[in-house]
């Protein structure tokens, strides 16, 4: 029996359980929380718990606090500077190699699911149409970061869009006023791509972020 392999998919489940919880919102921003709680919540044992909890504290999904136990990642003026600069420095240079070498059909792809998006929000915006449009405006920023092909990029991705998502489930998660704005700022981007000019999509990708990060600090 390959014991590592199942320690590993142990491991595995405690993380994509907690994550889960925490953008569920069952777990809050700032709250404090025991290795106990965290077994009742996920269902597993304590010692999955306590291989799990190096690894958010890690990667700044917890920190334990002297003499008051271990806090869940704090949604503050800090975290919303650090994950969008993040964000870009990181898709400002996938972005510009993205531009160069994705295919016509992956851009032309992208493009139909945002003008599908914005066709069907003229008859109005359901909470469907929100929760689609959510999937499309990640599913873009992701398609550009994986098209990278690099494990320790994506990894190191994949935890920054947790922290993004706690700040947008505090501040600004995708609306049905956002809708129109933030897949017209997508489009601006898949246009400056289609050019295959780097320098504009560049462009185009920084001042979507950078939008995104004055909705965070409520500067708009």
């Amino acid at each position: 029996m390959d014991s590592g392999g199942a320690g590993h998919k142990l491991r595995e489940k405690a993380y994509d359980r907690f994550t889960h919880h925490l953008l569920a919102r069952d777990i809050r921003p700032g709250q404090f929380i025991s290795q106990r709680q965290l077994v009742e919540l996920t269902g597993l044992s304590l010692g999955a718990i306590r291989e799990l909890v190096p690894r958010l504290e890690s990667e700044g999904l917890i920190k334990t606090v002297p003499q008051r136990g271990m806090q869940v990642a704090h949604v503050d003026l800090s975290l919303v500077r650090d994950a969008f600069q993040f964000r870009l420095f990181m898709e400002s240079a996938a972005v510009a190699i993205f531009t160069t070498e994705a295919s016509d059909a992956t851009l032309a792809q992208l493009r139909h699911e945002h003008e599908s998006i914005l066709a069907d929000q003229r008859g109005g915006v359901t909470a469907d149409l929100v929760a689609r449009a959510q999937t499309v405006d990640w599913s873009l920023h992701w398609t550009i970061i994986a098209s990278l092909g690099n494990a320790i990029i994506a990894d190191a991705y994949r935890v920054n869009s947790i922290k993004v998502r706690l700040i947008r489930q505090e501040q600004t998660l995708l609306s049905g006023a956002l809708v129109t704005p933030v897949m017209q700022e997508h489009m601006a981007i898949i246009e400056a791509m289609e050019t295959r000019d780097p320098r504009r999509a560049v462009a185009a990708m920084e001042a979507h972020i950078n939008s995104a990060r004055n909705r965070a600090l409520g500067l708009r």
